[in-house]
């Protein structure tokens, strides 16, 4: 059975930094592309970053060079170390992961492409 859990979210200031883990179990992992989303209340549920099996990693635009993506394959594990926080980053984040190619193609923030999900971790940054 995939299981995906999250952890490390949390309250923090504005300007602040929070590092998100994802676990993942019930399959190998290190050949699936993963990522992260949010959704914010209200919203839809957006691509932050994916990284794939070779870690490679794509960003939505507006986070690149605060948000970083990473992953250990050998542990199963994907990471993602948030700095400079926002108010407007205050969601709940999910990590997921989909089939290796998601991650190469123009569907890679596409929450559709993604078949298995965490069940989320919230996220709260106050200014």
């Amino acid at each position: 059975q995939v299981q995906l859990v999250e952890s490390g979210g949390g309250s923090v200031q504005a300007g602040g930094s929070l590092r998100l883990s994802c676990a993942a179990s019930g399959y190998t992992s290190s050949t699936y592309c993963m990522g992260w989303f949010r959704q914010a209340p209200g919203k839809e549920r957006e691509g932050v970053a994916t990284i794939a099996n070779n870690g490679w990693a794509r960003y939505a635009d507006s986070l690149k060079g605060r948000f970083t993506i990473s992953r250990d394959n050998a542990k199963n594990t994907m990471d993602l170390q948030m700095n400079s926080l926002q108010p407007e980053d205050t969601a709940v984040y999910y990590c997921a992961t989909a089939a290796r190619e998601v991650c190469y193609t123009g569907s890679w923030s596409y929450r559709y492409a993604f078949v298995y999900w965490g069940q989320g971790t919230q996220v709260t940054v106050s200014s």
